[in-house]
């Protein structure tokens, strides 16, 4: 028998080898999830300002898709969204009026920001579209603001420029 096939070895430094590099796997896989998770931008205490950072924008998502509920803030007013399009052109029997963030969540994400005394508040650009089966025309672009107050409901609204 030569040496290398020789019963007579026992391999035990690489087993320790071995055991060392599986320790060290394992720690380092522990840091980086820890670096991670403190960096992570969506991360914000709940229960200072009553809802989750990803819940609020979330729901300000949800809110802008519902376009019969929408409002345009204009003048100190808040009128609706649908009545305002229909006044420069009735929409069809087909005609689907739709509401949409137009940002990119990095965008989204840095836009959101704390409130003094618990909440969130979001700017960013919505864009306003009527679908008509397969068809969409764009009607335009308009900031939307999204805020919410501690221990109140997310409210959403549109604003006209200048306004």
């Amino acid at each position: 028998m030569s040496e290398l096939t020789s019963n007579k070895r026992h391999g035990g430094v690489g087993r320790a080898l071995l055991w060392v590099a599986v320790v060290l796997t394992v720690a380092l896989l522990g840091f980086v999830t820890a670096v991670a998770v403190r960096s992570n931008p969506i991360y914000s205490d709940r229960d200072a300002n009553g809802v989750s950072k990803y819940k609020f924008i979330e729901e300000c998502r949800e809110l802008l898709e519902d376009t019969d509920k929408l409002t345009v803030g204009a003048q100190g007013q808040s009128l609706p969204l649908k009545a305002l399009v229909e006044q420069s052109a009735p929409l069809g029997k087909n005609d689907e009026l739709h509401a949409t963030l137009d940002a990119e969540p990095a965008q989204i994400i840095r836009a959101t920001e704390n409130v003094e005394g618990g909440g969130w508040t979001l700017t960013a650009p919505a864009t306003i579209a009527v679908h008509s089966g397969s068809k969409t025309r764009a009607l335009g672009q308009l900031p939307m603001q999204c805020a919410h107050v501690k221990g109140q409901e997310t409210q959403v609204q549109l604003q006209l420029p200048g306004q």
